[in-house]
Order: C-alpha cells, then structure tokens, then sequence
C-alpha cells in the first residue's frame, strides 16, 4: 500500500459557485465546471454541490447528486466526448420533431 506523506492534502472542496458554473479544487490544482458542460449541477442546493467526495485519488463522487466524475475528465475533455443529456432535454428534442413532422 501506498503511503502518504503527512500534511498532504487528498481532499477535494467546490471553492466558489457562480452564475456560470463551479470552481473545484482538487489534488492543489483547480478546475472550472460550467453549467453548459455540467448542467447536473444547475440549481442544485449548496449543501449538495459542496458535499463532493475523492475517491481512489482519481474519482469524484456527489453522493446527493449522484454524480461520478474522474479528474482525467476534468483535464483531458476531448478523451471523452460523450455528453450528458437530461431526460427534459431528450423529451424535448423528440416534441420537437413531432412537431417539424406534422
């Protein structure tokens, strides 16, 4: 097993929350997350946003949110270029074409 050395932080913390989106640091560096890239977070409560969790010294966790993300994610976005979309979303965009059908 590998040990730490005393007085490192491994902790992650939301350091501020803007109208645009959340600024997380993790691991001493810090990260922007936008509501257009991360729209899980858009109007979530403040308790459930800074309640976020690293685990394994790679994954992010919001145990209220449900929401699992790695650091790799958060450094390298063009690796993964899926992208989340709501259940609101996706109904909207199938009314929409029944609509352009008719």
């Amino acid at each position: 097993m590998k040990l730490l050395r005393p007085g490192k932080n491994i902790s992650a913390s939301v350091e501020n929350i803007t109208p645009f989106g959340l600024w997380l640091y993790v691991k001493e560096k810090e990260y922007f997350l936008g509501y257009k890239e991360y729209p899980f977070f858009r109007d979530q409560t403040l308790h459930s946003i800074q309640n976020v969790q690293l685990l394994y010294d790679y994954h992010l966790y919001w145990p209220e949110l449900d929401v699992d993300l790695e650091i790799d994610n958060l450094e390298n976005p063009e690796k993964y270029p899926l992208q989340y979309n709501s259940a609101s979303e996706l109904k909207g965009k199938s009314s929409r074409r029944a609509v352009a059908r008719r």
